[in-house]
């Protein structure tokens, strides 16, 4: 019997093959403070259950394959707080981000097709693509500068007849990068030149800091036809768990297209469309506190990495995670070896490699991501304990080190 070369062709997530280990370091009595996951710590807005719970449905029935009408509205008026145009017939409900991304890529591509993206991109991202038969090229950033897009010319070279689309993050996981008004017109100016959609996935949109403006492909009228919004409810609510996506474009014909798919698979959790419906109706003003506590601990962050001998990164300016170049040759190594040989004060830290973050694994591989998710003293302890791990592997290993 066979397996299907796109299933054969995808990963798993490289962190994955760290649990184990971590249970072991658990079992033995080591704290283990994960910087490995973007899973928010902030309590879910409690009118999310409170709706839920207030339920009197007798029979919990199919919802509607677009989404239900009712979350559809509340989120019209979500969207419109900032600067989007976007009618109840322009979006779709999905099952969380994840599924409008593999909807999106079954849609506008064909087997063979490609999907341009900067590097260091959202992991999954390769995941889909194979799933899909779609071959990502890489558009390639770096850390010293911030992750700052390359100039006109330098995208450009990347796109072959076979490319579809430009894909972006922004704000960016793994990277932490708000992409500039200049940036997303240049995107803006190359899409329209050689006909390509802009996919652009917009969950961390409330976790922008230093109060920088918000610049979304979805703001430019001249872009209607070819920009296409992912979203989901996961991160700025803290609702992970509830699986509500979006995809959001005035490109009828895609949406047409797209919405078999979503009668494909019948509907979303009519439960949790019900409680995403009460979250909308929060005022913006509900991320206030949320901000600033994740400004807190992304500055939590840079203090203590300023005083680590031989790291190289960036202050992030949005979503909740910093790229860090480490001073060893294999991040892979270290945060192995940080698991099963080493802890501080009862305690170690579990990172994410960064090379699982590009389109070719030997790219990245002294580089770690960060998820700054744990409150103000576990933050802070677990940065003294990172540092305290960097200095005693660079001591032990000197060869593996730089």
């Amino acid at each position: 019997m066979q397996i299907s070369k796109r299933i054969q062709g995808m990963g798993e997530p490289a962190l994955l093959k760290y649990y184990p280990l971590v249970s072991k370091a658990e079992a033995r009595g080591t704290k283990v403070y994960y910087l490995n996951i973007g899973q928010p710590d902030i309590t879910t807005p409690p009118s999310f259950m409170e709706k839920v719970n207030a339920m009197k449905n007798d029979v919990l029935a199919y919802a509607e394959p677009e989404g239900e009408t009712a979350l559809r509205q509340e989120a019209v008026k979500y969207y419109s707080k900032y600067g989007f145009d976007y009618g109840v017939d322009d979006m779709l409900i999905t099952n969380g981000g994840s599924e409008a991304l593999l909807f999106t890529f079954l849609t506008i591509c064909n087997p063979g097709d490609e999907i341009v993206t900067p590097e260091p991109l959202y992991s999954i991202y390769k995941e889909m693509a194979s799933a899909c038969s779609v071959g990502l090229r890489g558009i390639m950033t770096y850390t010293e500068e911030g992750f700052a897009l390359p100039d006109k010319k330098a995208i450009e070279a990347v796109i072959t007849p076979a490319t579809k689309a430009i894909l972006i993050t922004n704000p960016g996981n793994p990277t932490g990068k708000v992409y500039t008004k200049e940036e997303i017109e240049r995107l803006r100016d190359i899409a329209l030149a050689h006909n390509l959609y802009i996919i652009t996935d917009e969950v961390y949109r409330e976790f922008i800091y230093d109060g920088l403006s918000y610049t979304s492909p979805g703001h430019y009228p001249e872009l209607a036809e070819n920009c296409i919004i992912i979203d989901s409810i996961s991160k700025r609510y803290s609702a992970c768990g509830a699986r509500i996506g979006f995809i959001l474009s005035k490109n009828h014909s895609f949406m047409e297209q797209v919405r078999k798919l979503c009668q494909m698979r019948l509907a979303v959790s009519s439960v949790d469309q019900l409680g995403a419906a009460e979250l909308f109706k929060l005022d913006t003003g509900f991320f206030d506190d949320v901000l600033k506590e994740y400004t807190h601990r992304r500055d939590i962050v840079y203090d203590c990495l300023k005083n680590i001998d031989g790291v190289i990164f960036k202050k992030p300016t949005g979503a909740f995670y910093y790229v860090v170049k480490l001073p060893v040759l294999n991040a892979c190594d270290f945060i192995e070896w940080m698991i099963t040989d080493f802890e501080y004060q009862g305690a170690t830290v579990l990172l994410s490699p960064a090379n699982d973050f590009y389109i070719h694994p030997e790219d990245g591989v002294d580089e770690v991501r960060l998820a700054y998710v744990l409150k103000d003293s576990d933050m802070k302890q677990a940065m003294e304990v990172l540092g305290r791990g960097l200095a005693e592997y660079r001591s032990r290993f000197p060869e593996k080190s730089r």
